[in-house]
């Protein structure tokens, strides 16, 4: 129950103005949060826009800011305890769970990454 209030929680903040003025935001109900992503779980749904959107920075030109921020690597040192867990981390363990391997060279073909996007969707693990 918890996770499932989690996500439609993230889903609220993801589109909190659709239909709405700019200067009025409101607060999406639980129905039309289900209707926005097709009763699926909110969850997975978000993973997967996640995973979609990853394919689609992959493919982008190196010279595109998107594609370098992802692949930046920052120089210097860290805080001190547990690092932070970054965003392509949290992807990587999605697609371990998924059991996707060499998902690099998989995104730069299309119809496979929508193969993948689709399966995330549906995957029970996630």
């Amino acid at each position: 129950m918890k996770k499932e209030q989690n996500g439609r929680e993230s889903l609220r903040r993801l589109k909190p103005t659709v239909g709405c003025n700019a200067s009025k935001r409101r607060r999406r109900s639980t129905k039309s949060l289900n209707e926005l992503v097709g009763n699926t779980d909110t969850v997975r749904f978000i993973k997967s826009r996640r995973i979609a959107w990853l394919g689609h920075v992959m493919r982008m030109d190196d010279k595109r800011t998107p594609k370098r921020i992802l692949q930046w690597k920052p120089i210097g040192t860290r805080i001190t305890g547990r690092p932070r867990k970054r965003w392509i981390a949290d992807i990587e363990e999605d697609m371990q769970m998924m059991g996707i391997r060499r998902w690099r060279k998989r995104c730069e073909e299309r119809a496979e990454w929508k193969r993948i996007t689709e399966k995330a969707k549906t995957h029970s693990g996630l």
